[in-house]
């Protein structure tokens, strides 16, 4: 279902140029999907936060830190810096937006984004300059009230599309946050106790750490599918990085080289899927299909027959400690959660931001880019499609075996069968669902990692929603994502298509 536009007199003008949120070129299909998803979700979320709101009130704590002192001092200092740098960043936003020559350019991607993250530290340093340890919010006012905001959004939205323009993202963002935040209180209003609250802080701090292999998973997809090769075998690729820096961290009783021997561990996997599926073109998906089949098998007779029989000498990797970060850590509530982690949770920030950058700011990225979407024109210009390809595939096997070590090295200190539990698979949901894109891929894993923990909240608090229902919600979310109900989702075009030079 779609509209489309026609302009008289030929091309599109600057200020109807094709791409530009709420502005389509001249004969442009603007699709009603995005209409029509934020509708359903909106009259979901009224009929759950309003009419199905609780009659209690819901609480979230927010942690403090132990030492006061720095912790009051970090957030006088973030407040200060956020208040700076998100009005130097709305003026430039609002320059960029309405100056001379605005109608030609599009506003950065990075603006907007960063002025949205400067404003959220603003508001969680001010929370802590004022030292609120609890906040407690009416199911009802807020339930009416978010339900309220969300029709609105899903209204404008429509409007937009019936005046043939497209929706513009801060609709979604916002859309995202509302519902979200009434979620949040649904839930939590349901419990058994007669004020149920949970710690915010502590919420987000394990949705954190569940989405850390998730993470290194949903990287080594965006690598490989960027370069038009699908890995399914991140399963694979996990659960041996796991079985490697376990055992070799015992035997060298050394952590570091049980990390070091996880990325080789995923490497190898990745070695074999290159091989033979850009080599010999067999069919990547069954090829991964196969890997993960054959790990899992491996890893479960080796530990049966090796590790059960000598867990002291095979099976006691150690343990990676969390590290603070001086000053960072005490920032108020996102300090603690954000840089209290071990040495493969700052990896992970380091991965995110080295694989966005190479891809979309480098020369290698280009190239990389070039390869998945028309491997032919790539070849033409003298790049070397198959062997772009390979070293590609590598790096994304290293990446989730740094995943995979998460499992023995900072989550549970040993093996055991099949630990990593599909999360090479939820990995390839968040890689969907986050557009192919790190960042992207990295918020998908943060909320599939949310959802993750917040089972185990709902249990804790007694709430009669179904944890089962939390389970399912990331992955509806992905559908939702890949029919376009949320934005268009697309997968690069060369993607999983084997090339033949000549």
């Amino acid at each position: 279902m779609s509209t489309t536009t026609t302009r008289a007199g030929g091309g599109a003008s600057a200020g109807n140029r094709p791409g530009h949120p709420g502005k389509p070129g001249a004969s442009e299909i603007v699709s009603w999907k995005a209409g029509i998803g934020l509708s359903l979700l909106a009259i979901l979320g009224t009929i759950l936060f309003a009419f199905l709101a609780g009659p209690k009130s819901a609480g979230f704590g927010i942690a403090e830190t132990s030492n006061t002192g720095a912790s009051t001092l970090a957030a006088w200092i973030t407040l200060v810096l956020a208040l700076v740098i998100s009005a130097g960043l709305g003026y430039l936003w609002f320059v960029r937006r309405s100056g001379p020559g605005s109608g030609h350019a599009p506003v950065p991607r990075w603006i907007p984004a960063c002025t949205v993250a400067a404003v959220i530290a603003l508001c969680l340093a001010a929370l802590g300059v004022a030292k609120v340890s609890r906040i407690t919010l009416e199911s009802g006012p807020v339930g009416w009230s978010c339900a309220v905001v969300l029709l609105a959004l899903a209204g404008y939205s429509v409007f937009l599309t019936q005046a043939k323009k497209t929706t513009p993202r801060w609709v979604g963002g916002v859309f995202a946050t509302v519902f979200l935040i009434g979620f949040l209180v649904w839930i939590v209003a349901h419990g058994n106790d007669a004020e149920p609250a949970i710690s915010l802080a502590g919420l987000i701090a394990g949705s954190v750490t569940l989405a850390v292999p998730l993470v290194f998973g949903s990287l080594s997809g965006v690598l490989c599918e960027r370069v038009g090769v699908v890995n399914i075998a991140i399963e694979g690729q996990l659960l041996l990085g796991a079985f490697s820096a376990a055992v070799v961290a015992t035997v060298t009783h050394n952590v570091y080289a049980g990390l070091v021997a996880a990325a080789v561990a995923g490497a190898l996997v990745s070695l074999v899927l290159a091989v033979v599926s850009i080599k010999y073109l067999v069919n990547q998906i069954i090829v991964g299909v196969v890997l993960n089949v054959l790990i899992s098998g491996l890893t479960s007779f080796l530990f049966s027959t090796l590790l059960t029989a000598d867990p002291d000498g095979l099976n006691k990797p150690g343990h990676l400690p969390p590290v603070d970060v001086p000053f960072l850590s005490d920032i108020p509530i996102i300090g603690p959660i954000l840089f209290h982690q071990s040495l493969v949770g700052y990896l992970m920030y380091i991965a995110v931001i080295v694989v966005y950058l190479g891809l979309f700011h480098t020369k290698w990225g280009l190239r990389v880019r070039a390869v998945g979407e028309h491997p032919q024109a790539a070849d033409t210009v003298g790049i070397n499609v198959n062997r772009t390809r390979f070293w590609n595939v590598l790096m994304g096997g290293a990446i989730a075996g740094i995943g995979g070590s998460f499992f023995t090295l900072v989550s549970v200190d040993a093996f055991s069968k099949d630990m990593s539990g599909g999360r090479g698979y939820i990995a390839l949901a968040a890689l969907i669902f986050g557009r192919w894109n790190p960042i992207g891929a990295f918020l998908a894993a943060l909320l599939f990692g949310f959802a993750d923990n917040l089972q185990s909240v709902i249990t804790i608090i007694g709430s009669p929603v179904p944890s089962q229902f939390m389970a399912m919600l990331p992955y509806a979310l992905t559908v939702f994502a890949v029919a376009g109900l949320v934005g268009r989702s697309r997968p690069p075009a060369a993607s999983g298509i084997p090339y033949v030079k000549g």
